[in-house]
């Protein structure tokens, strides 16, 4: 009698395999956020400078990532095809992590002419396979995460995973502010292997989630489904729109705090950190809010707050620098927290779940094509002033962006979104 109590019991402790899998999709986020975050931001900026990169040349790297987005209208279709999301997953993510952490070896094999040349080579490869790698995830933990538990699961999630990331982003300011230059970086892509190496490893243990496919077989009518949907499209093409002035000065902040404003890394790390904990604080409020309004209404309020927080900027011709850039961080974590939050709830919330791969390839693409000019011409806008007065580059284009931001969502956001 006893034993059987204890068998019971026993069996009543073992986690469902709903749980198990979502413990191995957070999980696996640990060694990626580790990843990417030293990958990424000031650290990919950084070594780029290291590496002799001008400021076109970073905003080209910046924005390569998002123009490979496109592929994705491709792999929706192809992997309508595939009997295991999993397996392809596994490949597609481990060459993008094994090519990007590669970068790490240009100093070693390419003569130093050749070292932004080979970088942007190896990154842009990688990044190729990481936009077939993206389209396999969403897909895969679509299914994975039931739709009743979705918010709550991601805040948590996300919210877990941010903290760890701002950890990381300080301790790898202080590494390089101790260490400058090669012995520094060195040491950063020592834990970045570590990472990509133990990623790949977790990866392996999702589960491989059976697949609703589309009802359409051929390329053509499955591309028209999201292009005839018109509300879709409509909320698409402005968030685009959005998309491309705000990435014409976000993404060469980096840039400019260390090549025009001098600040060190592990200041430049403390901006980052304040900006994703008040990104982590705001999950929570977006989240609650969810719960009361539509996806597209509360896409809505996030943009005049993003469009402020790039505003901020202009104080910096007025008041001391460091309180304006940790104003600014906060601001704009809170209005990108929840832009990143419902966007991802809009493309796996607000679309059919058959057709949601191509949907989100449509999504991905169209905001991709106007992520990839915006760092693209910043970079290059700011080459093209270099001769100017300083303010100009430092905070002038901001505020000529921010104003034009704050036009566009008064104006067709106000339509498009909230009254949808």
């Amino acid at each position: 009698m006893k034993s059987t109590i204890i068998q019971k019991a026993h069996v009543q402790r073992k986690p469902s395999r709903q749980r198990r899998n979502l413990a191995i999709a957070t999980w696996e986020g640990v060694p990626s956020t580790i990843f990417q975050t030293l990958l990424g931001g000031q650290f990919l900026t950084g070594f780029l400078l290291y590496l002799g990169a001008n400021s076109a040349q970073i905003g080209f790297v910046l924005a390569i990532t998002t123009f490979v987005n496109i592929a994705q209208i491709a792999v929706a279709f192809l992997i309508q095809r595939l009997t295991s999301r999993k397996w392809a997953l596994v490949l597609f993510v481990g060459m993008h992590r094994i090519l990007w952490g590669a970068t790490g070896l240009v100093p070693f094999i390419f003569p130093h002419r050749y070292w932004v040349a080979g970088f942007i080579g190896l990154y842009v490869i990688a990044f190729i396979f990481n936009t077939v790698g993206a389209m396999l995830w969403n897909s895969l933990i679509s299914d994975i995460v039931p739709a009743r538990v979705r918010g709550r699961y991601f805040g948590i999630r996300n919210t877990f995973l941010n903290a760890l990331a701002t950890l990381v982003m300080f301790l790898g300011g202080v590494v390089l502010d101790h260490y400058p230059a090669a012995q520094g970086f060195f040491y950063l892509y020592i834990v970045i292997w570590i990472c990509a190496i133990a990623n790949i490893v977790v990866f392996m243990f999702y589960p491989d989630a059976s697949f609703e496919r589309s009802t359409e077989r051929k390329f053509m009518p499955m591309l028209r489904k999201p292009l005839r949907d018109g509300a879709f499209m409509k909320a698409t093409l402005f968030l685009a729109g959005f998309l491309l002035l705000q990435n014409l000065v976000v993404p060469l902040y980096s840039y400019v705090m260390l090549e025009l404003l001098h600040i060190n890394y592990q200041t430049i790390s403390l901006l980052n950190v304040t900006q994703t904990v008040f990104m982590m604080a705001s999950f929570y409020v977006w989240g609650n809010l969810n719960a009361r309004y539509s996806n597209r209404r509360l896409l809505f309020w996030t943009l005049p707050i993003i469009a402020f927080a790039i505003l901020c900027w202009g104080g910096l011709s007025f008041l001391p620098m460091l309180p304006v850039l940790f104003l600014a961080h906060m601001v704009f974590g809170v209005g990108v927290g929840g832009f990143n939050q419902l966007a991802f709830n809009f493309m796996i919330g607000d679309t059919p779940k058959p057709e949601r791969p191509m949907y989100m390839a449509m999504y991905s693409a169209i905001t991709g094509v106007a992520s990839f000019f915006g760092p693209l011409l910043g970079g290059q806008v700011l080459e093209w002033i270099e001769a100017w007065p300083t303010w100009t580059q430092v905070f002038g284009m901001q505020l000529v962006v921010g104003t034009a931001m704050i036009v566009l969502a008064a104006s067709l956001g106000r339509r498009i979104l909230r009254d949808v």
